[in-house]
């Protein structure tokens, strides 16, 4: 049997060093606003069939997160050194080092919910890789049996991500699998998007 951990990456919910790009729209408060109510609904995201689920936090947990992470079922863990690539590829190593396969996301797609990772979990029992493609140019997912170095070694934060990491995967000859679409909440034009989703998040970004 495929076994398979799940890795969230977040930063702190601080006011001031969160969703910055937002700040503009929403202040320094509600940016931070925002990212708890992100990061508490990926915490709640079901269990499915992940033997373990880590959330690797950029910046001290206060209290009430690491209390929801840990009735969530959550392991509680500070991210690694380095760019984004090198903390990606160090937290996909540990990972591969106790399971068949990784999942790694982060908490910036709303639309990202149980049913898109029950996708995730199915192709990567097919695939050496799977990705979520972000409307972006990035991914908000990466479902990993393999690692190799060069799939973290490129540009961040482009509109080539994606492209750059399928590029990889095909000189690595690694068969691999894109689920739906998604896009994330960045920039200040998300914030239209998102309040259409529901009244929960029409009355934080109001």
């Amino acid at each position: 049997m495929t076994t398979l951990s799940l890795h969230l990456l977040a930063r702190a919910p601080v006011p001031g060093r969160v969703k910055t790009r937002l700040i503009p729209a929403l202040g320094e408060e509600g940016a931070s606003r925002l990212q708890w109510a992100l990061l508490e609904q990926t915490l709640k995201l079901p269990p499915l069939a992940f033997e373990e689920r880590f959330l690797w936090l950029d910046g001290e947990a206060e209290r009430p997160l690491r209390q929801l992470a840990e009735r969530q079922g959550w392991v509680l863990m500070e991210q690694p050194a380095g760019d984004l690539g090198e903390r990606m590829r160090r937290i996909a190593a540990l990972g591969l080092a106790e399971h068949d396969g990784v999942v790694l996301i982060g908490n910036d797609c709303p639309l990202l919910d149980g049913d898109y990772l029950q996708q995730a979990c199915a192709a990567l029992a097919e695939h050496r890789a799977v990705l979520g493609p972000a409307e972006d140019g990035g991914y908000v997912l990466l479902g990993l049996r393999s690692l190799d170095h060069s799939l973290f070694e490129m540009p961040w934060g482009g509109d080539r991500v994606l492209a750059c990491t399928c590029e990889c995967l095909r000189r690595l000859g690694w068969p691999h699998h894109l689920l739906p679409t998604l896009w994330d909440v960045d920039r200040p034009q998300d914030l239209a998007r998102l309040t259409e989703l529901d009244a929960r998040w029409r009355n934080l970004v109001h």
